[in-house]
């Protein structure tokens, strides 16, 4: 298996390349996360603030007499010609005042406005005890008024109001004139204006003589002496005037039921059944100046216009509360609406929506109990937090733009990188790669094709300089070849030529005694370890030792002895005089200790002698050669025994290749031994060590 094809190392740069896109991706989307989160939760919070804020309004509005006057009268304003009363929240009005009852009438908000400038409030007290009376008041703009003489039976040629009033089966018809009135204004009011009262006449009796005036029907009229038109003066005729009336009329058939029954039933349950017309009439047979059958243009307050305050979604609920629990009277639920045009995507909005935000979950609820003199009602606002995430996802669905934006350079960025480098430089490397495995497969050289890979930018001109290198390489390596087999071929011929005067050379010194014969076989044996091989290194790699058992002592002794002959004096051997047997080959081992005097001869002090110790124990032989000279570098101690090492200039042409320390430690490796060079204090030593044979 090829573990370095598993390693990480060749890819961390890709793997940290893409791990920072990706981070930038993520840290882009968590960016947008997190500011979204936030913006929920500061829009929550506001959220929160104006639900209270419109918890408040709704409340203060609903405690208001206009409030109140909503909550007693649930039902909407039916749309149709006649007038039906309303339950006041007062007791009773206050109708011959002016002030009162136009403080009283503004306040409750039960005016509805008739065309520009009339306005009419029909209602009932809530206090049964009041009288059964229904209460009118209005405004009308008009001219002067004209005033009713007081026992003239011709009513029409004065301003008049006609009341008409229908309940149960029944019609009740008035027509008040108006009378000025002659008393003098109450101390501290001063009203510049026309006032009087309206004298009240069933319609079936006006036109005749002394017709009564019904005694429980009141009403007075009161008309400011200001122009309504700024550009007229106010004794111009064409002048109109605003004038303000209120009524109180007299319903004998709510007047009878409040005293059939021990409790009376208040407010009468056909209230909305009730219909009043009303119509304001000018002197002779002119158009009526107020006419309650054209219908109002602007209905009074009620509980549906509370819907405005909600915000969207906000739900309020209304009941009843009787004897402190609620009711089966419950009001119609209100409902702000949501806005239809969702300008959002539907996945940010859901998105938005599950993003934590503290409390989110928890329902937004108020409760509220309004007290009125009718009874006391339960408002429930709810909130709707989907709001939340709706509204700020409008603006989330605008920003996703951008963020889409962001990721898509990014990732157009990861792709033209990965494209256009990561991808080339995956091709260059597995060619390279390719490159070192056929080199290392057939111990040859195979050029890659890098042309595909060239180019104008950084990285094509690193594959055109790596193209050119190899192509230069791959001559190099032609070169080095032919140099070798040309050299193999040199050996040849020198080893054929040295060999045949080696063998007239042994027939001269064939005896044993010859002390010739033994360099002379020597020199057989590397002629013959080098001949046809393409280099030195591996000739002494390759070759095959004869080991056998040899006489340490004897052979020491006479290496000692015999060294003068190759120039090398002063060898002094120590050891014991008995033989020591070890496993070797004895003109390798020869070999070996000859390179090592010829080092310790080179270095040694001019006339000291070269020590050659002999040591025996129970499994080996140790041979220790000492010289007095300088030292070993400590960083070249282990390299000494390379191929090619040697620390002598030009040591090629000197004839010192740098290969006798080579040899002696792969001729040891061959016959199970060992070399290793030590330091001594005034010189240096080295130790053989070879196994014993027996």
């Amino acid at each position: 298996m090829n573990w370095r094809r598993l390693s990480l190392v060749p890819y961390r740069l890709r793997l940290l390349l893409r791990a920072a896109f990706v981070f930038l991706m993520a840290a882009t989307v968590g960016l947008a996360l997190s500011v979204l989160q936030q913006e929920k939760q500061l829009s929550y919070k506001n959220y929160q603030g104006s639900f209270h804020k419109t918890r408040v309004q709704v409340a203060a509005t609903l405690r208001h007499p206009t409030g109140q006057l909503a909550l007693l009268n649930p039902q909407p304003v039916a749309n149709d010609a006649a007038l039906h009363p309303l339950l006041l929240p007062f007791a009773a009005l206050d109708f011959d005042d002016l002030q009162k009852v136009q403080q009283a009438v503004a306040m409750s908000g039960c005016l509805a406005q008739y065309g520009n400038n009339g306005s009419l409030c029909v209602g009932i007290g809530n206090n049964p005890w009041a009288g059964g009376f229904i209460y009118v008041a209005g405004t009308f703009d008009g001219a002067q008024l004209v005033p009713h003489t007081r026992g003239d039976q011709v009513v029409d040629q004065a301003h008049r109001v006609k009341v008409r009033v229908s309940l149960r089966g029944q019609t009740y018809e008035w027509i008040a004139p108006f009378e000025e009135s002659s008393e003098p204004q109450t101390p501290g009011r001063r009203y510049a204006g026309m006032r009087g009262r309206l004298t009240g006449f069933a319609a079936a009796d006006v036109a005749r003589a002394k017709a009564p005036a019904v005694k429980d029907f009141r009403g007075w009229i009161w008309q400011n002496p200001r122009c309504t038109a700024p550009y007229l003066s106010d004794d111009d005729p064409a002048c109109a005037r605003s004038a303000f009336f209120s009524l109180r009329l007299p319903v004998g058939v709510l007047q009878d039921a409040l005293f059939e029954k021990r409790r009376p039933v208040w407010p009468p349950e056909d209230l909305d059944h009730i219909d009043v017309r009303i119509a304001v009439l000018p002197p002779g047979d002119g158009p009526p100046l107020l006419d309650s059958t054209s219908g109002p243009s602007t209905p009074p307050f009620s509980l549906a216009d509370l819907k405005s305050m909600l915000l969207p979604g906000e739900s309020l609920q209304i009941r009843r509360l009787t004897d402190g629990a609620s009711s089966a009277a419950t009001l119609p639920l209100l409902v702000a609406p949501v806005d239809p045009e969702d300008q959002s995507w539907h996945f940010v909005t859901t998105l938005i929506r599950h993003l934590p935000v503290d409390a989110y979950d928890v329902p937004l609820e108020a409760k509220e109990v309004i007290a009125t003199p009718a009874g006391s009602y339960e408002v429930l606002l709810k909130g709707d937090v989907r709001s939340v995430s709706k509204s700020l996802s409008v603006v989330a669905s605008r920003l996703v733009w951008f963020v889409g934006a962001m990721l898509a350079a990014l990732m157009l960025a990861w792709l033209v990188i990965e494209i256009g480098i990561i991808r080339r430089i995956k091709v260059l490397i597995k060619r390279a790669d390719d490159v070192g495995e056929r080199v290392k497969a057939a111990r040859g050289f195979s050029e890659a094709n890098l042309a595909d890979l060239r180019g104008e930018d950084e990285l094509g001109v690193l594959a055109t300089g790596l193209h050119d290198l190899l192509r230069r390489v791959r001559e190099d390596v032609e070169r080095e070849n032919i140099r070798a087999e040309q050299e193999r071929d040199m050996w040849h011929a020198v080893g054929h030529e040295i060999m045949s005067p080696l063998q007239s050379l042994m027939v001269l010194h064939g005896a044993p005694e010859d002390e010739s014969h033994r360099y002379i076989t020597r020199m057989q044996q590397a002629i013959r370890v080098l001949y046809g091989r393409a280099s030195p290194s591996e000739a002494f790699q390759s070759s095959e030792l004869q080991v056998t058992e040899v006489d340490l002592t004897a052979f020491l002794q006479n290496v000692a002895e015999n060294a003068s002959c190759i120039g090398i004096h002063d060898v002094v051997f120590q050891g014991a005089a008995q033989a020591l047997m070890a496993r070797a080959d004895e003109y390798s081992l020869e070999d070996v200790v000859t390179h090592v005097l010829r080092n310790a001869e080179r270095y040694r002090v001019q006339g000291s002698a070269i020590t050659i110790a002999l040591e025996g124990s129970d499994t080996g032989a140790t041979i220790t050669i000492r010289n007095r000279g300088p030292q070993i570098a400590p960083d070249m101690i282990a390299k000494i025994f390379e191929y090619g090492v040697s620390d002598q200039p030009e040591s090629g042409a000197n004839g010192n290749r740098g290969q006798g320390l080579f040899v002696a430690r792969t001729y040891m490796a061959k016959m199970g031994g060992t070399i290793v060079a030590q330091n001594l204090a005034n010189g240096v030593s080295f130790i053989l060590n070879l196994q014993r044979s027996g």
